[in-house]
This record gives C-alpha cells, structure tokens and sequence, in this order.
C-alpha cells in the first residue's frame, strides 16, 4: 500500500525556528542539543528531571567541543559560542517560549505520552512537537496532546524526527507524520534538519519505520545466528564488516545501540505487526534480563 510522500526538497510552509527545546539530557538528546547549537545557531533549552543527567550531559558536551577544537575542526570561539547557546534546566515550564521541541527520553510509551500532553500546554501554539521515537506510532502521541476531539490544532504540530546514534555523525534523520500532522508541520521540521546539516529521510509512520524496520531484524537474526550455533561472535561479526563493508558487525552495533533499546524495538515490531518473523531472539531476551546491555553496563556481546 503506497503511502502519503511528502518532498524533502526546501518547503515553502517552513516556518523560522529561532529557539529549539530539547527533552531528556542523555546521548541522544545532549547530541540533537550540540548540533542544534553548532550547525543551526539557535538557542537551546536541555530539559531533564535529573540535576546529575544534566551535569553528566554538559560534561560530554565540553569533552566533543575540546576534541573538535584539538582537532582544528572549529576554533575556540566557535566551541564556546556553541556551548554558551545551551541553557539547562529542570523545569518543562521553560519550553513555554520556544519555536520547537524534541523529545528524546527511553522508549516507554506512557512517558512519551505524558510528555506530550504536558507540551500541548507549556508550549506555545505555533510550536512544532516533535518526538525522537524510534519506533513508537506518531499518531498514537500526537493523540496524546488533546483531549478534546474537536481540538485539531495541538496533533497537527506534532511528528517526528528521528536522529541517528551518534548524533554529531550520523547525517541521517527520519522524518515520519502522523496522520494528524499538517504539511506546514513537515516542512518546518524538514528544514530546521537540513538547517542542523542533516540528510532528511520520509517514512510513513509504521512499525520501526524505515531504518529499524530494516536493521533491528538484521540485528535480531545476528543474535539467534549465535544462539543457536550458526557461528560464533568474532565470526558473525567480522563476516559482515569483510564481506558487506559495514563499519561494524552486527553483534558490537547493538551493544553500542544498547540491549535493552534493541529489545523494546523487536517486541513493538512484533506487537504492532503480528508477524513471527519479528520475535525477539531468546539470547538477546535473557542478555535484557541479566542486565547485560551493551556498553553502558560495561557486558553485552563483548566486554567494555
């Protein structure tokens, strides 16, 4: 079934955004802060409900900076303009002034939602909602903003803008509407990525959407390869790097992904599809369960 296409090339509905928010002050979030700050030279608000995620987040901040001043990509002034653009806070009160808004906390539903029924009333009424889901349904969160069925404005501004890990690398970012979200909606977000230097991608909003439809089960049948005896680690791992030229194998990507993240997009393929072929593997299940994530708990497929 084709679905609704919308142009990646410049849009004439784009609106200006002079001011950005960012929600959730952890790598994905910390990293859509830092670009918006570097590449779009707008003024950043990095909310997150803890003080020390924050602090951690700025910390990493400064780290990227000096490396790209060490490595004569940008000058020392231009690192701390960059940084002087971001302001922190604890409070989701302070988005009530910007032009746009990224949400990038843990895949859980229930916070999203909550998230953004908070953001229909804190933000103000021309500003685009926009989500970092990898795969959660747009249409389910912008559903989110209104409780009035009537009230059509809040769910057309909402829509996502899913960033690539790491994000100060990655060019590509997915763009997927709900089917709520306004083409003024899509242009603006469209642009404002192309103005962070990024590559715009459009998937209609199903399952996983385009690049974790295609990769978690690449992933996935990687893990049930080792699972079930087909090859070992450094082999599944170096057959693809040699033999398809990836940048890294299967099994060291998720760990990098983490675990637990590549667990949540399999059970939402598999819930949302009711296709089989989207099960998560038994190992990677137990691995979630063991609390071996990936590299942010030091143990996953490999040691860290």
């Amino acid at each position: 079934m084709a679905s609704r296409a919308f142009s990646t090339s410049p849009a004439v509905h784009a609106a200006e955004v002079k001011s950005l928010g960012v929600i959730g002050a952890g790598q994905m979030g910390l990293g859509i802060a830092l670009v918006a700050a570097q590449k779009a030279q707008v003024p950043v608000t990095l909310i997150d409900n803890s003080q020390a995620s924050i602090d951690k987040g700025l910390k990493f901040a400064d780290k990227l900076l000096d490396k790209d001043v060490a490595k004569e990509r940008i000058t020392r002034d231009a690192a701390d303009a960059a940084r002087a653009r971001i302001t922190p806070s604890v409070k989701m009160d302070d988005l009530s002034t910007v032009d746009f808004v990224i949400e990038a906390v843990p895949e859980i539903p229930d916070l999203k939602t909550s998230i953004f029924s908070q953001l229909a009333q804190i933000a103000p009424k021309h500003a685009i909602l926009a989500t970092n889901t990898s795969s959660i349904s747009i249409t389910k969160i912008a559903a989110a903003t209104t409780t009035d069925p009537t009230d059509l404005q809040a769910p057309s501004r909402v829509i996502s803008t899913h960033f690539m890990n790491p994000v100060p690398v990655q060019k590509g970012v997915e763009i997927i509407a709900g089917l709520q979200t306004s083409q003024a909606t899509k242009d603006t977000a469209i642009a404002f990525v192309q103005r962070m230097g990024k590559v715009a991608s459009v998937s209609a909003d199903s399952p996983g959407f385009l690049a974790n439809r295609i990769l978690m089960p690449y992933i996935n049948e990687a893990i049930i390869c080792l699972e079930t005896g087909v090859g070992g680690r450094e082999d599944i791992d170096n057959i693809m790097k040699t033999g398809t030229n990836v940048p890294m194998g299967p099994l060291v990507l998720a760990d990098f992904i983490g675990l637990d993240t590549c667990l949540a997009i399999m059970n939402v393929l598999h819930q949302e599809t009711g296709d089989s072929k989207y099960r998560p593997s038994g190992l990677l299940k137990r691995m979630v369960d063991a609390g071996w994530l990936g590299k942010k708990s030091g143990k996953g497929f490999y040691d860290y």
